[in-house]
């Protein structure tokens, strides 16, 4: 096995183990304040420690973990504040995408409807983890559709599926209603509106986090 090899073997294993220790924070598994020990993960997942220490380094840049002198690394405890800052971000950058992508979905929105039925579906039965994983495919799919690398690049990087699963466990949200703003998005970006549909992208995530924070600036999408 060539050094390249080993490389990408390395790289798709830290995803993996990222990946599942993502899985493990959403549904509960792993709370807030729980240690995370290399060792233990290593053997669980059946890998050596430098994957988990590169999958750990990553969460820790997502500010979903963190490591202290002596003490080791825990699952950070993510508060109102830091889901409010990330979706001013995520605003930002979805109105942007929404701009950008509605000259390439004009007139091909079905897989944004296939999508958003889904997400229709995962409110009425809330379920919150399929409810958090569709929303994120709609939104993922607008931006990729916006084609701009270090856009979705930036967007993906902020792991919005995880930030958005854990605000909805948290509190009494209405789903159904939350939900609908997917299908004016789809509208706007139908008629090729990427204005309208930047702005309703825009204020659609502005309200998520409202529910412990401040309410955040909208803007008027009929103008």
């Amino acid at each position: 096995m060539t050094s390249k090899d080993r490389a990408l073997r390395r790289d798709s294993m830290a995803e993996r183990v990222k990946q599942d220790l993502l899985r493990r924070i959403m549904n509960g598994e792993l709370p807030p304040g729980a240690r995370l020990v290399e060792l233990q993960i290593a053997k669980k997942l059946n890998t050596s420690q430098g994957p988990v220490r590169e999958a750990l380094c990553e969460l820790e840049g997502l500010e979903l973990v963190v490591t202290e002198p002596y003490k080791g690394t825990r699952v950070r405890e993510v508060s109102p504040r830091d889901i409010k800052e990330a979706y001013m971000v995520r605003s930002t950058l979805e109105e942007l995408a929404g701009q950008l992508a509605a000259t390439h979905l004009q007139g091909s929105v079905a897989p944004l409807i296939k999508i958003a039925t889904s997400i229709r579906e995962a409110a009425r039965k809330k379920d919150i983890p399929g409810y958090a994983r569709h929303d994120i495919n709609f939104h993922r799919l607008i931006v990729e559709s916006a084609s701009n690398r270090i856009l979705l690049r930036t967007w993906n990087s902020l792991a919005f599926e995880v930030r958005l699963q854990l605000w909805l466990a948290r509190g009494k949200n209405d789903l159904i209603s939350i939900q609908e703003a997917h299908w004016e998005i789809i509208d706007a970006l139908e008629r090729g509106d990427g204005k309208k549909a930047g702005v309703l992208l825009r204020n659609h995530i502005f309200t998520l986090p409202s529910d412990r924070c401040p309410p955040l600036i909208q803007i008027d999408a009929t103008k």
